[in-house]
Formats: structure tokens, C-alpha cells, sequence
């Protein structure tokens, strides 16, 4: 029913934002891993709210809990299941939208297709559902970099028409944690908080870009026609709240060149390897890794949800007006680079099982 991620390696996230948890399960996950909870929380907590004056001041410490498929610290390889207790709830900041739809929200499209939904706050549309996506990506970081030596670095690289300037070759994850926008361009991060300050004062939100960089992927991930590693890399960033657009390498400026421009051109490095002197690619071709930089970029739109005045109408079709109360994100973007580091990590290490189990049995 759409809950369920991957191939091999499996994840299923459980839960709605105002009810008694949420969590995930993980099946495929290989035996003898060494993993802890510490491993897991460092990702929620870049993930939590209340974690800075620019995101929502609800207040979780999003603890998990492991409780199942992982003992004396190693994995079991058997079905992992991890929860996170939802503590701060207020559901009686949603009682006006229990019959209001919030323009540009989910409200009035699970109405039209269950006929039922949980009003408080986004229930499964919620951005909260996402602490099952990155705890298991901080699993599959882990087998992505035992095995490979695999780095996924995710930053902000825009906020509404604020852009920085970050090389992704070299950018690290201390760069990135260096302020709470997570935006590795001091003076654009700086520019980028003072512009959501004034969104949020205002009653309003918005949007921006992550830029996202996976490096050290072993060649041969993604498996043709409808399963290329693109594709699936797309599937998974667009399947997180508020995304609107997916770019890879050159993306939509690639447009503008000519094949002669746009080209990767290959040569032979030191050490023998098959490289190409450009990336444009982003790291994949014919939907399979080449072995360079996996560059991509999402685009969030502002929170739908705002203090502002808004037009919309009620379940019976009553044309009326709404300002939203609750705490909400005035700009999703800082939040969001750890949910899409995991939904690359998880993206990568089910590829990584299948190479394996395909191409490596013979």
C-alpha cells in the first residue's frame, strides 16, 4: 500500500505525527553488522525538531528504541524494528482543520481517497514519518561505507533566491553542521537565516534546493530498463514531503548544450582506471554508476502550512478562510538534508545487494 522501499534491502516506516510513535522496519539488512543506537540517533538528531530558532519549535527528543533484529550490537539478519515515541503532541492545534483543508496540504486528497484521515496534524503526510526513512539510512550509510568506502554528504544549496557556492568534491559533513541552515557557504547561510527570520515573523515559509553528493560508488549499481539507478534515486527523494523537482548532474541546464558540450569524454587515470573528464552525467549512464561523483538536486517548496490568511473550504464544500495554528517549519530545507542523504544511502545500498547477488555469485 505504498509503505514499503526497495528491493533487497526493505524498509517499512509505521506511524502517524500525532499518534503514539513512529518507526520503521527493516528487512534484508545483512547479518553481522556491527550497528548501535548512537550510530542511529546522530542522524535523528540532525533530523529532530526544536533543534534551532529556524525550525519548529515543537519539542521531541526523538529517542529510538531498537527492538528487534540486532543483538550484542551485531545484526541479526533477521527483520529490524525501531520505534521513536511521539511525546510533545498539541493536538488542539489542529481542531479548525479537522474540518478545514490547508491550501496546497494533503487534507482534502486523503479525504478524496480514504474517505477518513487522522486531522491531527499531517498524520502519514507529515514530515515526522520520515524518522523511519533516516534511521535506516543511518544502517545503510553504514554498509554503504564498510563495504565501499561509500561518503553522502548532503547541504542547502538554495533558499528561495539565495544560492551558495559549494564544491561538491570536497565539501565535508563538518562544513555542513558549521550553522544551522546547513548551507557550507558561510555568507549565504548567514543571508538564508536572516531571510527565513522573516518569513516565520511574517506568517509565512519557504522553499529552496538540497544539492546532494555520493561519493567512492562502486561502478555497475543500477540495473536497466525500469529500475535505473536514476530512476530509483528520483523515486526516492520525490517520495519525501514537499518535494517538487529532481535534477541529476548536469539536469535541466543540460538543455542548453549540444552533445559535443554536454559530452563525458573518458581517458585512462594513473592507476589504470576508466574515468571521464567531466561530469555532467552525474555519475550515472544508461541508468547504471559510472564510478564518479552521484550529483543531485530536490526541490522543497515553502510549508504549505502558514499563519497567513488563507481562502480554502471545508469536507462539505463551505468556501471560508483559514489561518493555521500549530508550530510548523518556516523553511523545510535544514531538515531536510539528513531525510535525503538516507533516501540516497537506502536507494544505493539495495542496489549494492543486487550487484551482489547478481553479478558476484559466479
Amino acid at each position: 500500500m505504498g509503505n514499503t522501499f526497495g528491493h533487497l534491502f526493505r524498509v517499512t516506516t509505521f506511524g502517524e505525527s500525532h499518534g503514539g510513535g513512529v518507526g520503521v522496519v527493516i528487512d534484508g539488512c545483512p547479518p553481522r553488522l556491527e550497528i548501535s543506537p548512537e550510530d542511529i540517533q546522530f542522524e535523528l538528531d540532525r533530523r529532530r525538531p526544536g533543534q534551532s530558532k529556524i525550525t519548529t519549535p515543537r519539542k521531541e527528543e526523538d529517542r529510538c528504541e531498537i527492538l528487534s533484529g540486532v543483538f550484542e550490537g551485531k545484526t541479526l539478519g533477521t527483520p529490524i524494528s525501531i520505534l521513536v515515541r511521539n511525546k510533545d503532541q498539541r493536538s488542539q492545534d489542529y481542531d479548525e482543520m479537522a474540518l478545514k483543508y490547508r491550501p496546497s496540504h494533503a487534507d482534502a486528497t486523503y479525504d478524496a481517497k480514504y474517505g477518513i484521515r487522522n486531522w491531527q496534524g499531517g498524520g502519514r503526510s507529515s514530515a515526522r514519518e520520515t524518522i523511519g526513512r533516516v534511521a535506516a539510512g543511518a544502517i545503510a550509510k553504514k554498509i554503504l561505507h564498510q563495504v565501499a568506502g561509500v561518503e553522502i554528504i548532503g547541504y542547502v544549496k538554495r533558499i528561495k533566491d539565495i544560492e551558495g557556492v559549494v564544491n561538491s568534491e570536497t565539501v565535508t559533513l563538518e562544513q555542513v553542521e558549521s550553522n544551522i541552515v546547513r548551507c557550507p557557504d558561510g555568507e549565504c547561510a548567514t543571508q538564508m537565516i536572516d531571510l527565513i527570520e522573516r518569513a516565520r515573523d511574517e506568517g509565512d515559509s519557504l522553499g529552496g534546493v538540497v544539492e546532494c553528493v555520493a561519493r567512492n560508488v562502486p561502478k555497475g549499481l543500477g540495473m536497466p530498463v525500469f529500475d535505473k539507478l536514476e530512476a530509483d534515486l528520483a523515486k526516492g527523494v520525490m517520495s519525501l514531503p514537499a518535494t517538487k523537482g529532481f535534477e541529476i548532474g548536469s539536469g535541466f541546464a543540460g538543455t542548453l548544450m549540444t552533445g559535443s558540450e554536454h559530452n563525458d569524454e573518458f581517458y585512462t587515470d594513473d592507476q589504470g582506471n576508466i574515468r571521464t573528464t567531466t561530469n555532467r552525467s552525474g555519475g550515472v549512464q544508461g541508468g547504471i554508476s559510472n564510478g564518479e561523483n552521484i550529483i543531485i538536486r530536490v526541490a522543497f517548496k515553502p510549508t504549505a502550512t502558514i499563519r497567513k490568511e488563507q481562502r480554502t473550504v471545508t469536507r462539505e464544500g463551505e468556501e471560508v478562510t483559514l489561518a493555521a495554528k500549530g508550530r510548523h517549519d518556516p523553511c523545510v530545507l535544514p531538515r531536510a538534508v539528513p531525510m535525503v542523504e538516507a533516501m540516497v544511502a537506502l536507494v544505493l545500498c539495495d542496489h549494492l545487494l543486487r550487484q551482489h547477488g547478481q553479478c558476484r555469485l559466479l
